[in-house]
């Protein structure tokens, strides 16, 4: 990454482990350090997007923040998406485990909160807390029903890397820092905040995403054809396909044994994470912007906020700690459009294990 993309206080490493060579970027503790918080971005982004909080963390605080494979500065590796998201979360318990972290709260934003979830399940003794940010749900990403996250077709038909559009991955992977309908600007002004949200780092945020690795081992994947509508079902490789039902499922956090505490930060206004995303082909479908919807009762949308709900109030239940801030007037990113009741919950949740 550029180092005119990096901001004053946090250093870029390259950091080599037997999984990868990941960027990470840091800013370090201040005197005595008191807890080491680790971000994990979301698709179509990068580390960048963390430095805000990273650097308005209290000084006693280490801040890492973590490319994922084909994002950012990190190698471009494939994705064994058969793994759902677990090669990410594999490759950041190397990249910890390199740093001489042996424990830590961990962030994760959207794709970055399956990632971080996945991490708890498999390396349970890395995580002190758990912080998700507009995380996709439990069940992945489309082709599920209800609150129990129940599979709608046994092939996920209208879920993967079939879904993405070729215009936004060509511009990808032109490097398109334009203002057309489909690029990587307009995305993030129109999605990933809620116009008419803006800041003086939005040149950065397009740089980040920008950095995303295309083709079928990463972003967005490979797909199948499928008799059930819209025609397509996921592959088995790259980004997309990580979240789909069939391989992609979380919900196994509510049995664990030892259960750290979470906090669920998210924006009413999410129109990616929602009940009503516009990134669900079915609900797509349902508005009549996608032709041939069999209708609700075979592709009905996705309940993500609800599912969302139902595995963490069962976590709860369970003897989990739970706090849910739910931001108005937000979209996708709260820790860029409400900064400051961000940076005070992610504060509460830390001084729960410091005081």
């Amino acid at each position: 990454m550029s180092s005119s993309n990096i901001f004053y206080g946090i250093t870029e490493r390259s950091i080599l482990t037997p999984r990868l060579r990941a960027g990470v970027l840091e800013r370090p503790a201040a005197g005595a350090e008191t807890a080491t918080v680790v971000f994990v971005h979301g698709n179509v982004s990068s580390s960048l997007f963390w430095q805000p909080l990273m650097l308005a963390l209290p000084d006693s605080v280490r801040a890492l923040a973590i490319d994922l494979r084909g994002f950012g500065s990190s190698a471009t590796l494939p994705v064994d998406a058969a793994r759902g998201v677990a090669d990410y979360s594999d490759d950041v318990a190397a990249v910890v485990a390199e740093l001489d972290v042996e424990r830590a709260h961990f962030v994760g934003w959207s794709m970055g909160g399956g990632v971080t979830m996945q991490l708890v399940l498999d390396h349970p003794a890395l995580v002190e807390t758990l912080t998700l940010v507009a995380p996709v749900s439990p069940y992945g990403f489309g082709g599920t029903g209800g609150a129990d996250g129940h599979r709608l077709s046994a092939d996920d038909a209208g879920t993967g890397a079939g879904g993405a559009n070729p215009d936004f991955i060509a511009r990808l992977q032109s490097g398109d820092r334009g203002a057309e309908p489909t690029s990587p600007r307009t995305v993030y002004q129109t999605t990933y905040v809620k116009p008419p949200f803006s800041s003086e780092h939005d040149d950065v945020w397009v740089e980040s995403m920008l950095t995303t690795a295309t083709g079928v081992g990463n972003y967005p994947g490979d797909s199948t054809t499928s008799e059930n509508w819209p025609g397509f079902a996921p592959g088995s490789s790259g980004v997309l396909n990580t979240m789909t039902p069939g391989h992609f499922n979380t919900s196994g956090i509510v049995d664990l044994a030892v259960k750290p505490a979470i906090l669920w930060i998210h924006g009413s206004d999410d129109v990616i994470v929602s009940d009503t995303s516009f990134f669900d082909l079915n609900y797509l479908g349902q508005l009549g912007m996608v032709p041939g919807w069999p209708g609700a009762d075979v592709a009905p949308p996705q309940p993500m906020i609800q599912q969302t709900r139902a595995v963490l109030g069962a976590y709860q239940a369970a003897g989990g700690e739970l706090t849910e801030l739910e931001l108005a007037d937000c979209g996708h990113a709260p820790h860029l459009e409400h900064p400051a009741a961000f940076l005070a919950a992610l504060r509460a949740q830390i001084e729960r294990v410091h005081g």
